[in-house]
């Protein structure tokens, strides 16, 4: 039985609208206790957290120890949250770009002390090499698995997820599990990580991961109603002032 879900929902200082939604979305079907909280790339690094260095090339950034583009600030942070557990109980990832449509208690019934990571296993091919605001968009192993993650932190295997790991290996071993063996990683609905242009059937959990109505290129997608009505319920930025005027 969980008291109590930590969440962490990753923070760009570009998308602080989206964190917003996905925050009060989340609350706002919440049947159990939680606790969100921003994953923040710079408050990481002033805790010394967090120490992988980048650099700009072509107007991406490119992480310099595999030399690869990423596209969020919480690219490499999300790995850290069963460190910033203390390797206790279950913990909830999610990028900033969902919206919840579903009482996140709801996963707590899936948690299956077995396996030290609980994912949504789709098979996401990107229709295009660019998504969001012109950012590169990659394509790797296990690709959108890791954009939602119900971590088992006290699992024995996430020992090896520790922070001198997640600031020494390559993203392609972050992001493609490759601390675990195949039979730790467990499965979700898919409804938890429905992607917006991609999946079927009715969403848990919206993931606007090629864009969301937070950008005024994608204010034609799926559930953007609900999600500039969420934007506006909180007042979100000029979001609001714009649905308002």
């Amino acid at each position: 039985m969980v008291d109590l879900l930590p969440v962490y929902i990753g923070w760009d200082s570009r998308e602080d609208d989206a964190w917003q939604v996905a925050r009060s979305s989340l609350l706002k079907h919440a049947s159990c206790a939680v606790h969100i909280q921003p994953l923040m790339e710079r408050e990481l690094r002033f805790a010394g957290l967090y120490r992988r260095h980048w650099e700009a090339k072509d107007g991406h950034k490119h992480d310099r120890l595999d030399g690869k583009p990423f596209s969020t600030e919480f690219s490499f942070t999300r790995f850290l949250v069963p460190a910033l557990c203390q390797w206790r109980g279950w913990a909830l990832f999610a990028d900033c770009d969902f919206l919840f449509r579903a009482d996140v208690a709801r996963l707590l019934e899936c948690a299956d002390d077995r396996y030290a990571v609980m994912v949504c296993k789709q098979r996401y091919e990107p229709k295009s090499d660019v998504k969001m605001d012109g950012q590169s968009q990659q394509r790797y192993f296990r690709k959108n698995w890791s954009s939602f993650l119900l971590f088992n932190c006290a699992h024995p295997s996430n020992l090896m997820l520790s922070v001198d790991a997640v600031n020494r290996e390559h993203g392609s071993w972050l992001h493609g599990f490759g601390w675990l063996p195949d039979g730790q990683i467990g499965s979700l609905p898919p409804a938890w990580n429905w992607i917006e242009g991609t999946s079927e059937g009715e969403p848990l959990a919206v993931h606007y991961t090629q864009g969301g109505p937070w950008f005024r290129n994608y204010r034609h997608v799926k559930y953007a109603d609900e999600w500039l009505a969420e934007a506006r319920r909180i007042g979100v930025g000029d979001i609001a002032t714009e649905i308002a005027a």
